[in-house]
């Protein structure tokens, strides 16, 4: 994604993880989100390293980006960045948060966190500096609705009720692995893309 500072005074969400793979949960809760919040585009973000999966091999950057873009091919106001991918190290959300600043000048963020997120938000690195530089968008998600956000959390924290989509990017790798079908669980160009090249496997 090339720097593009026509798009000033722009509300654009930021959605980050590690989308390996991404699916139709992934699509649904930042679709619903976007409209709740008005924004003009959203942009998933797959991570390089993220903090807390070192310990797991993720599948290729390239693979990763390439199903990104599949995903969302066609919905209306989402793209992808391969920012952190182009970025060496541990993926760090404040340091992207920085370039985005850079790329969308005048722009309002708005990152997009799950509920389980959130409730590690203050182990993040300088979750001060994040809150500076975007507003911290807390979607729910399933096991986590009965878990509010603190009183006095501040206006650069806020919920939003998203569906219910219980999907997850384990169960997807553990029933490919198996030989199940995932059928439904993401978008069909990923699940062609999975086949084609026998990731999980």
């Amino acid at each position: 994604m090339t720097t593009d500072r026509s798009h000033s005074h722009t509300r654009i969400g930021v959605f980050g993880g590690s989308f390996d793979p991404p699916h139709n949960g992934h699509i649904g809760i930042a679709t619903h989100a976007a409209r709740q919040l008005g924004l003009d585009r959203t942009i998933l973000i797959p991570s390089a390293v993220p903090p807390h999966k070192l310990d797991r091999d993720l599948s290729s950057p390239e693979d990763r980006l390439a199903m990104c873009e599949l995903a969302v091919a066609g919905v209306p106001g989402f793209s992808v960045s391969d920012i952190e991918l182009r970025r060496e190290g541990v993926s760090y959300t404040v340091d992207t948060l920085l370039e985005l600043r850079g790329m969308f000048p005048g722009s309002e963020l708005f990152m997009l966190i799950g509920m389980d997120n959130y409730q590690e938000f203050h182990l993040w690195r300088d979750p001060d500096r994040i809150l500076e530089l975007a507003t911290v968008i807390v979607m729910d998600r399933p096991g986590y609705r009965t878990r509010g956000i603190e009183p006095g959390a501040g206006p650069r924290i806020r919920r939003v009720e998203v569906p219910q989509i219980d999907v997850s990017s384990t169960q997807i790798r553990r029933l490919v692995s198996s030989g199940e079908p995932i059928s439904g669980l993401v978008p069909r160009a990923v699940e062609e893309y999975i086949d084609q090249h026998r990731l999980y496997r």
